[in-house]
């Protein structure tokens, strides 16, 4: 499989990710936001007037803010007049179908300029009415009945995966630790600290001398949610939205001079009831998914330079590194113990913070990886900014590994 006509990245934007700052505000207002960001980091500009189509992910719109009809409702609200315009959903992985479907737009010839993106308005609901909009992402006959929630479901395949490679949870501890760490460096995530100095923090206040990160991790500040995961292994529930401007090739010198090729992409699914997959420690979906990027783009797993992962519990970071070819299979552990997966190790992941620490408003987060992918290659991470980064990828997840999408970026 093969696009037609190559397609481009020539602008992004987001709002920052959080859970109280965005109080008020509609879901339509968020994805304003970060739409007229994408339209100010157009390096030479550009009219409203050019945008063809307009793709929007949202996962659940009817829980959070009782309003369907995203797609018309977006558009009018942007500022742009007349255009087509869509929702696309794939549980988590809702914007980055949107992007790929902004990408065969431009590649069936239909468009030469198109916005995709995606938002979610989660927080102005309780914590379980939360659980139960996104529960709609699992099996309602055979997992949700039995109390099966995503929080357990990864807990399973976290035991599982302890058992098989001789993982313990101290160990994954590097992971949340990392993306924290990386998320201190990062203006737009909803946590900008490291766990340091959560722990310092809390002790200050408490009277109480936390050795170190393992040493808070293990106190009942950081308490069970669903065994062996904690708080700080699980995404928190957040508000964001997030914006991406694609362009033809014909087109997009037209709007910049270091466009981002959209290089390659893949999307695949899988069974999605948990019970019903042989193997608890991989996801069928990622693998596929990946494989398809990779001989689009023509690359290899070595040659990617920067990745931004579906985190949205610390066990699955581990897993997508695996099962995208970076690392060895029960290595994806340990290979954030050794900082390999740091931003100056060998195979930088979630420079962003991840969905752990950068926040994950559902439908929001596959653009919002695409916002990190294309500030890195261009240069513009900041404090955060991997050296010589010219290939990124994207990883997101839908439900339990049911759907993913891998989207590969060259500069």
């Amino acid at each position: 499989m093969s696009l037609k006509r190559r397609v481009f990245v020539v602008g992004a934007g987001m709002t920052r990710f959080h859970h109280k700052m965005h109080s008020g505000k509609s879901g339509r207002e968020l994805f304003v936001e970060a739409a007229l960001e994408a339209f100010s980091n157009v390096d030479k500009g550009i009219d409203r007037k050019d945008v063809e189509g307009v793709f929007t992910g949202y996962f659940t719109p009817t829980y959070y803010e009782h309003q369907g009809h995203i797609g018309p409702l977006v558009v009018d609200w942007a500022g742009l007049d007349n255009v087509m315009g869509w929702r696309t959903e794939s549980a988590c992985a809702s914007s980055s179908a949107a992007l790929i479907t902004g990408v065969l737009a431009i590649a069936s010839g239909l468009f030469d300029v198109v916005m995709v993106g995606g938002v979610e308005k989660m927080t102005e609901l309780p914590t379980e009415k939360v659980t139960d909009a996104l529960s709609v992402a699992a099996d309602d006959d055979y997992e949700i009945p039995a109390g099966v929630t995503f929080p357990g479901q990864f807990a399973l395949i976290a035991q599982v995966y302890f058992k098989k490679y001789g993982v313990s949870w101290e160990q994954l501890q590097s992971i949340p630790i990392k993306n924290h760490r990386n998320g201190k460096l990062n203006p737009k995530a909803q946590f900008q600290e490291e766990i340091i100095d959560r722990a310092r923090k809390i002790g200050r206040e408490r009277g109480l001398n936390f050795r170190d990160e393992l040493d808070f991790l293990k106190s009942d500040y950081n308490r069970v949610v669903a065994w062996p995961l904690r708080l700080f292994d699980c995404s928190p529930i957040s508000d964001g939205a997030s914006a991406t401007i694609l362009a033809s090739d014909e087109k997009c010198r037209d709007f910049t001079d270091t466009p981002i090729e959209v290089a390659g992409f893949g999307f695949a699914t899988d069974t999605i009831s948990l019970h019903d997959r042989t193997n608890y420690t991989s996801f069928k979906a990622s693998v596929e998914a990946g494989k398809q990027a990779y001989k689009m783009a023509g690359v290899k797993p070595r040659d990617i330079d920067i990745a931004e992962v579906h985190d949205c519990f610390s066990i699955a970071e581990a897993i997508a590194i695996e099962d995208l070819g970076f690392f060895n299979r029960g290595e994806g552990v340990k290979a954030s113990e050794e900082g390999r997966t740091a931003i100056k190790g060998e195979k930088p992941v979630n420079t962003s913070g991840g969905l752990k620490c950068k926040g994950h408003p559902v439908g929001a987060t596959g653009t919002a990886m695409v916002y990190e992918v294309w500030k890195q290659l261009r240069g513009e991470a900041g404090p955060r900014q991997v050296q010589n980064a010219e290939t990124g990828l994207t990883h997101n997840l839908g439900g339990s590994g049911a759907s993913c999408s891998v989207i590969i970026f060259k500069r």
